[in-house]
This record gives C-alpha cells, sequence and structure tokens, in this order.
C-alpha cells in the first residue's frame, strides 16, 4: 500500500493541492513529531504561494531536526523568492552543511550569493552545479553570466554556447554570446548572434540595441 507521504508529494506534482494538504495535514495529527510531513506542508505551502506560513513549516521541522537539509533548502528557495538573498544564502549553506549535495543546492546558493552581488563567491558552486547537472540549461547560462560579468569571456563563451546546445530557443545566450564575440573584437559572429537572438524574441530589447551599435562599427568601415 502506498504511504501517504507518497501519495501527498504524488498530489502535489499534479497540482492536486488540496487533496496533498488533507494527507499532510493527517501525518502531522497522526505523529506531530515527524518533521518530514512538516517539509512537505511547506512544500506545498510555497508552491501555492503561502511564503510566511511554509516558513513557519519549516522551521517547526527545523525545531524538530535541525539536521534537515531538505527543510534548509525549502525555506532557502522560500526566502529567494521572496528576494530575501541574504537569508535564502545561509539557508543553502546549511542545506550543503547537512548533506544535500545536489546540483540544485549549489546552483541555489550561487544565484544568491550573484544576487548579492558576489559573483566571485558565487562562481566555484556555479561550477559544481554544472559538473553534477551538465544538461541543466539554465545553470550552464547563469555560468556563464557570472563568467562574463567577472570579465573571464572566453571561459564564459563555452557555457553560453552549452546552453544553445541545450536549449536552442535561448534567446539571452545568444545575446550575451553577441556581447562577449563584441567584447573579442569579433563584430561579424556579434551580429550573427544578436539576429539570432532577434530571430527568437523579435522584442529583446538588449539584442536590438546590441545588433545597431555592431551595425554602426560596419558602416564606419
Amino acid at each position: 500500500m502506498i504511504d501517504k507521504n507518497t501519495l501527498g508529494i504524488q498530489y502535489m506534482q499534479q497540482g492536486k493541492y488540496e487533496e496533498a494538504a488533507k494527507l499532510f495535514n493527517e501525518m502531522i495529527t497522526e505523529n506531530p513529531n515527524d518533521p518530514i510531513a512538516y517539509i512537505n506542508f511547506g512544500n506545498l505551502l510555497a508552491a501555492v504561494g503561502e511564503p510566511e506560513r511554509a516558513l513557519a513549516f519549516f522551521n517547526k521541522a527545523l525545531e524538530i531536526d535541525d539536521s534537515l537539509a531538505t527543510a534548509y533548502y525549502g525555506a532557502g528557495s522560500t526566502y529567494y523568492n521572496k528576494d530575501n538573498f541574504i537569508e535564502a544564502k545561509d539557508m543553502f549553506e546549511k542545506a550543503l552543511k547537512h548533506g544535500l549535495a545536489e546540483g540544485d543546492c549549489y546552483f541555489m546558493l550561487a544565484m544568491s550569493l550573484s544576487q548579492l552581488g558576489q559573483e566571485k563567491l558565487a562562481l566555484p558552486y556555479f561550477q559544481r552545479a554544472v559538473e553534477l547537472n551538465e544538461w541543466d540549461a539554465d545553470a550552464q547560462f547563469q555560468y556563464g553570466l557570472c563568467l562574463a560579468m567577472l570579465e573571464m569571456v572566453d571561459e564564459a563563451i563555452p557555457h553560453f554556447e552549452k546552453t544553445i546546445e541545450i536549449n536552442g530557443e535561448h534567446s539571452d545566450a545568444y545575446y550575451n554570446l553577441g556581447v562577449a564575440y563584441a567584447f573579442k573584437d569579433d563584430p561579424a559572429s556579434s551580429l550573427q548572434m544578436f539576429n539570432k537572438a532577434l530571430e527568437i524574441q523579435p522584442d529583446h530589447f538588449l539584442a536590438a540595441n546590441g545588433k545597431k551599435n555592431v551595425e554602426q562599427i560596419f558602416r564606419k568601415h
């Protein structure tokens, strides 16, 4: 027989939030010292846009067992979505410390540091995220972006290219490749990338601006 926890998670994945809430609530009533039910309820509340209540459930789980990496991760994601990046960073660090060595956790810690303007600190976490999940387009793209912001343009290019290999419709990856080629004094490649970005997303303001600037270079020659 399938247990309530597994069934509740299945309901959540199917978007049947009321059914999931009922099961998690029953689990808490039957066993108020089971932290897993609180974590699941927290994830559910975060998913339906109730961050404050979600955090209360994650905190309750951590009161019962402060070594639960998934509770720290859930709280970190909730803080991140509230644009509270300092708290988010602390929670993702704790999740890692307590053994959640997964690509998503490294990625979210890197994103939190990046949002705080700490690209240098974010870099090794982005690197680890792409090592653990090479086919994660977001991780590849953000790692490339982080490298580019640190003016490591040559290192950034392969990650933008990898992003496009994973997702051929990633207009921002094409745009950033355009910027990178412009930086490397290769206006022809730059123009090609800006055009590709605009083909995918005609209202890509930055790509349109980049294209205009590169075209001016060609006019001068």
